[in-house]
């Protein structure tokens, strides 16, 4: 055996940590990162917070699996919480944001189905989503080099552009079952769906007797500011993903849906052998507890004010490295007139850590826990960054 012993599907950055603190991590030499990764908007309430390594420790040393073959106390209780905090009324936990995607559109072939209408199982989707790395999301979110080498792509997902409401109405059919969008999307470059379309796309489900099916997984758990994003349109799905940010790092996920939507949704039709595990329903409901503390997403948005001002200021300083900023609350996106990968690099070089995105953007996702200094540091050193760039210039973006 030659190289590492790993698959070699991922482009690693050439550093490692050893721990984290908060908003930091810190590397084995004991060099220091601030970190507005955050695991792609995984660590929501940055890293070792005191509440979830209690919560998570403490369930360790009583009881880690025994299966969905029995009652799960944890289940039911963060389930809960989530119905009277959402839309839904039912949830389905798993452990990762393809999985609660394959459930969401299981969910909604399947309400079909029962309903006497087996041929509606298509889903409309948006150019640039990022549903996850199945068979079934990667057809979902449409992108070829996702898609390429796997196959003929799966059937059922008809893909419109980025925000075109009328080719999304166009492209309904007797088969169709349901839409399906990101109200932010992430990985494709931070990009907003206007509360105004969303309330069409409602209109459009509730003409047609469609299902709408929101994908929060990046954007959800208080990463705009409110609870889920959808909040600050007032339009409802009829069913939801999520996953990243519920866990704060440890692997999760769930589906959210209406009793209606979920009405196929019966015993044996669905599973997991994980899925809603005691570990990880400990370190959600513990998530639950910060995130919602009184006060604690208004922080989120006045915390995104501050680094939104900022970065406008750096945006205007550097304006050859920078074209615009993007996004709500601590899903914030800085669109490049550099490859975006070289900004990504120079900050790195500052000790931030941040993450590309589709259509040449980097994103900041620190931790909502970020505190208003770490802020300002933040903003130090991508200026630091962008004054790096700019005095080497670099191959424009393509």
């Amino acid at each position: 055996m030659s190289g590492s012993a790993l698959y070699e599907t991922f482009a690693r950055a050439p550093l490692s940590f050893e721990r984290g603190e908060g908003s930091w991590l810190i590397a084995a030499d004991g060099q220091r990162y601030l970190d507005f990764a955050a695991g792609i908007a995984v660590n929501s309430l940055g890293h070792a917070h005191p509440h979830l390594v209690a919560a998570l420790t403490e369930q360790a040393g009583k009881l880690w699996h025994v299966s969905n073959l029995y009652e799960i106390p944890g289940q039911r209780r963060l389930g809960e919480r989530l119905v009277e905090a959402t839309f839904a009324d039912k949830v389905f936990f798993t452990n990762s944001g393809a999985e609660a995607l394959e459930a969401a559109i299981k969910t909604a072939r399947r309400h079909h189905y029962v309903n006497g209408n087996p041929e509606r199982f298509r889903t409309i989707t948006f150019e640039g989503a990022f549903h996850g790395r199945t068979l079934a999301t990667i057809a979902a979110g449409g992108q070829a080099k996702y898609l390429e080498g796997f196959g003929p792509k799966a059937d059922g997902f008809d893909q419109v552009p980025f925000d075109d409401i009328d080719a999304a109405e166009k492209a309904i059919t007797p088969e169709t079952a349901a839409i399906l969008l990101e109200p932010v999307q992430g990985e494709g470059g931070v990009r907003t769906f206007p509360a105004e379309s969303l309330k069409r796309l409602r209109a459009l489900c509730d003409k047609h007797g469609l299902l709408l099916i929101f994908d929060e997984v990046q954007c959800g758990i208080g990463r705009t500011g409110k609870l889920f994003a959808y909040e600050w349109s007032g339009v409802a799905p009829d069913i939801m993903a999520i996953a990243k940010g519920i866990g704060g790092g440890f692997p999760m996920g769930a589906c959210l849906a209406t009793d209606a939507a979920a009405v196929g949704m019966t015993a044996g039709v669905h599973g997991t052998t994980f899925g809603g595990n005691p570990l990880a329903m400990a370190v959600g409901n513990a998530v639950l507890d910060v995130v919602l503390e009184d006060g604690f997403l208004d922080d989120v948005t006045r915390k995104s004010l501050l680094i939104k001002q900022g970065l406008a200021s750096v945006a205007d300083e550097f304006r050859g490295v920078i074209e615009e900023v993007r996004g709500t609350g601590l899903l914030l996106g800085l669109k490049c007139r550099v490859p975006n990968v070289a900004l990504n690099a120079a900050l790195r070089e500052q000790h931030l850590l941040t993450v590309p995105a589709g259509d040449n953007v980097i994103r900041l996702l620190p931790p909502l826990v970020v505190t208003d200094d770490e802020i300002r540091d933040a903003l130090g050193r991508i200026r630091a960054g962008a004054a790096a760039l700019s005095a080497a210039p670099v191959a424009a973006a393509g």
